[in-house]
């Protein structure tokens, strides 16, 4: 987790230039409160970072107390909501049973353990509290695996978790009524390079389980050379699964309800 958190305050200054996908899919998590009506006095945004999705919330619920929690300090400091907390968000500096609403884009797949992150967010949400959600599923930057995977059996990519485990992990740590949905959404880029850089661009290079060895220059022309196979017309594509979830914190029962785009 220490160098996950490194690496996000090395690239904090330069974050917003390569976080294309991670714009858009604030905006679209934002937008799922268009659909829902809950409590607003108290919003907790998980994973703030830069405050992509914070500036929206604001804007959103002007009399709402807005807390953007961030596990990177130098990400927060670029933030501009009214109250910024720099915690982890398995253990959160928040009074138990006080948030109305958790929302959290494209940061739990940096969880290692979706149970305690649950488990806490379930503690810190009023009754009728909403968890409202967006991560990465399996199929994330699947061209890029298939093209590592040609080269060395190494974990080059990360690996997320499929949106049915993370919905029968919301219902086991006391959630109700979840509703998950998934997107797959294409980014086109000119090289591989360009896809290279702005993953390592929002800080999100270090790979769980990856080998401490170093690449050589033939095994990174070799994944290169496969990954520009994928080529159509003059791009690339480069393809995220993007999964959303909401869940509340309330007594009545519905099983999960899948929705695929």
């Amino acid at each position: 987790m220490s160098s996950v958190r490194t690496t996000f305050n090395n690239a904090s200054k330069k974050y917003n230039e390569h976080a294309l996908v991670q714009k858009e899919i604030a905006t679209r998590t934002n937008n799922k409160l268009d659909y829902i009506n809950p409590n607003e006095e108290t919003i907790i945004d998980l994973g703030a970072g830069t405050g992509l999705l914070s500036e929206k919330l604001i804007r959103r619920f002007p009399e709402s107390k807005v807390i953007c929690i961030d596990f990177a300090y130098n990400s927060l400091k670029s933030n501009k909501g009214p109250i910024k907390v720099c915690a982890d968000a398995n253990n959160l500096p928040i009074q138990h049973n006080s948030v109305d609403i958790i929302i959290s884009s494209l940061m739990m797949q940096w969880c290692p353990n979706l149970n305690n992150l649950f488990e806490e967010c379930y503690r810190v949400l009023k009754n009728d509290g909403l968890f409202l959600f967006s991560t990465f599923g399996p199929d994330t930057l699947k061209e890029l695996k298939k093209s590592w995977s040609i080269v060395d059996n190494k974990a080059h990519v990360n690996t997320f978790t499929d949106m049915h485990d993370i919905g029968d992990k919301i219902l086991n740590n006391g959630f109700q009524n979840p509703v998950m949905e998934m997107e797959m959404l294409a980014v086109q880029y000119d090289t591989v390079i360009d896809l290279l850089h702005d993953i390592k661009g929002i800080g999100a290079q270090t790979v769980t389980g990856r080998s401490k060895s170093l690449t050589g220059k033939n095994k990174f022309n070799a994944m290169i050379e496969m990954y520009e196979s994928y080529r159509v017309d003059t791009t690339i594509p480069a393809t995220y699964e993007v999964i959303y979830g909401h869940a509340w914190k309330k007594t009545n029962t519905l099983g999960p309800i899948l929705v695929n785009n």
